[in-house]
């Protein structure tokens, strides 16, 4: 059973934030293959959304690193992923870990 997924208005923010960067600083092809990249973990995510580690921090939220410069963080709630914020990792303060 897949869950539903649903973003917060900060996920929605921060991936906007991050898309303009990589095109930025690279091209389209990037940009596409990063697309590809979540949306292929946002589908592991609903299919077993367990499957990733709580936040040491926050034990409510869970945290899916998609590479070296960005994770997911997301609750669960009955059946529905709530994706809270995606975290560029070189932005890391340590308060979500």
């Amino acid at each position: 059973m897949a869950y539903k997924l649903r973003w917060s208005e900060e996920s929605i923010r921060t991936l906007d934030e991050i898309i303009d960067d990589i095109r930025r600083k690279w091209t389209e092809l990037e940009v596409n293959n990063f697309k590809l990249k979540l949306s292929h973990q946002l589908n592991l995510i609903k299919q077993n959304p367990l499957m990733f580690p709580a936040s040491s921090r926050h034990p409510s939220l869970r945290k899916a690193v998609l590479s070296k410069q960005t994770t997911v963080f997301y609750v669960i709630q009955d059946e529905t992923v709530f994706l809270a914020y995606i975290h560029l990792n070189r932005k890391d303060d340590g308060s979500l870990k």
